[in-house]
């Protein structure tokens, strides 16, 4: 489809459907049901492989009935970091351990050393190749500023704050391609949100408004309580009876530029009654699970989007994964993809 190609924003359906970002990827392009998954392939290969990987993922989600569709992150060996080997001013050979999300887990990370620069285009090759296959709505992920840099370190800025913004530059550089390239949703993923909640509500929003400015697309900010891991998991289940996270930076992003809010919903202790401060949003509900590889029945689908809707109104309703499903063996996200697209068609019939 033509970049320039006027087409509606989104699907007249009632409860239109989506992923949150990544899909499981092939075996023959990286190691199956693992983050940081080594690629199995290199060079001209390895580029193939990822375009035929990015084909089967959009065809994976059309034969589910999702609607708004996305690349699946097959090109990105993680959702951070994907963007990070485009960026100058990055040494990859510096790698620090580093306390994700407030010490929840730990990873090897690279060093912010200078300057930061596009050295180019991120995702124009993976973008425009999945805007040409298909013609449903497509959305994109990024991630988001304030999660960029928890994820990495910094010997330079000496600022989190002001580094940050040198992402968040960065990124609307990227995301203004994106959207050049015919992407209908840009996404941006902040699993930092939910630990650094004050921050978020001041700094990190305003991180996001700094990526989104000029960008002709809708925007989405996707918060949720991580992964299907055992370190995310774990932490869940410290939190109590009730997670309240969500209702310490709603107030503000109901108030910001952001066209979207993505939230973790199905099996989590969330009270939906928290959605009611993103008046004004269109709201992705997470209806799948992607800590378990329990597939989820219609039924259950549809009735978290029948609790969703009584806080908030059902033409805001976009059904989703809770996280990436990145982890997870390819023939359980198949099958939750399909049971995403039969939840919301039942959902939908009750509000016929």
């Amino acid at each position: 489809m033509p970049a320039n190609e006027t087409v509606p924003l989104f699907p007249t359906t009632m409860f239109p459907t989506t992923i949150a970002g990544s899909l499981p990827k092939p075996s023959w392009l990286a190691t199956p049901n693992k983050l940081w998954a080594p690629w199995r392939l290199e060079g001209d290969e390895l580029n193939a492989a990822k375009d035929d990987a990015t084909l089967l993922a959009l065809k994976l989600q059309e034969d589910a009935g999702i609607d708004i569709v996305g690349d699946g992150e097959q090109s990105r060996q993680h959702f951070v970091h994907g963007f990070l080997e485009a960026v100058e001013g990055i040494d990859f050979d510096k790698r620090v351990e580093l306390g994700i999300r407030n010490d929840r887990y730990k990873a090897m990370c690279p060093t912010v050393v200078g300057p930061l620069r596009l050295r180019a285009r991120v995702h124009a090759r993976e973008a425009q190749l999945a805007r040409a296959h298909t013609k449903r709505k497509l959305k994109f992920t990024l991630p988001g500023p304030m999660t960029i840099v928890d994820t990495i370190a910094d010997a330079h800025y000496g600022d989190r704050v002001k580094m940050a913004f040198a992402f968040a530059a960065l990124l609307n550089e990227e995301a203004r391609g994106l959207a050049a390239d015919g992407v209908d949703v840009i996404q941006f993923d902040e699993p930092a949100f939910n630990v650094y909640m004050d921050a978020a509500a001041g700094w990190g929003i305003e991180a996001l408004h700094r990526a989104i400015d000029g960008v002709a697309c809708k925007s989405a900010v996707h918060i949720c309580y991580g992964y299907g891991i055992d370190a995310n998991i774990e932490w869940k289940a410290t939190l109590g009876a009730e997670w309240r996270q969500y209702e310490k930076f709603f107030p503000a992003l109901a108030k910001s530029r952001i066209d979207q809010v993505s939230v973790e919903c199905i099996n989590s202790r969330v009270p939906m009654s928290v959605l009611r401060l993103l008046d004004g949003k269109d709201v992705l509900i997470g209806v799948i699970d992607v800590a378990t590889e329990k597939v989820e029945t219609p039924e259950e689908i549809a009735g978290v989007i029948n609790e969703a809707a009584r806080f908030i109104p059902a033409q805001n309703i976009i059904a989703c994964t809770n996280c990436g499903m990145a982890p997870m063996r390819r023939e359980i996200a198949a099958m939750k993809l399909e049971a995403l697209g039969l939840g919301a068609a039942l959902a939908r019939k009750g509000f016929n």
